[in-house]
């Protein structure tokens, strides 16, 4: 598969770090799968993992307070 963003790269599998600010703290997910280009490192989500991650950060919002660093596969 190419990259969509520089056309040129391949998108191979990796993990990442997400970041979200919600109203009342930060959120870190770290190892979170997704795939890469090689070429210009631009990451793209599955959908599922999208929906993964709304899931965490809705329960998240009603508990966390300034930060937040979470593992994706302990929560996933």
């Amino acid at each position: 598969m190419r990259c969509l963003t520089c056309k040129n790269g391949s998108m191979d599998d990796a993990v990442t770090t997400y970041f979200a600010q919600l109203n009342n703290c930060y959120v870190i997910i770290e190892n979170v799968p997704c795939r890469k280009c090689e070429q210009c490192g631009e990451e793209f989500f599955s959908a599922s993992v999208l929906e993964r991650i709304d899931d965490i950060l809705e329960r998240l919002e009603k508990i966390a307070s300034k930060i937040f660093i979470m593992d994706y596969k302990t929560a996933a």
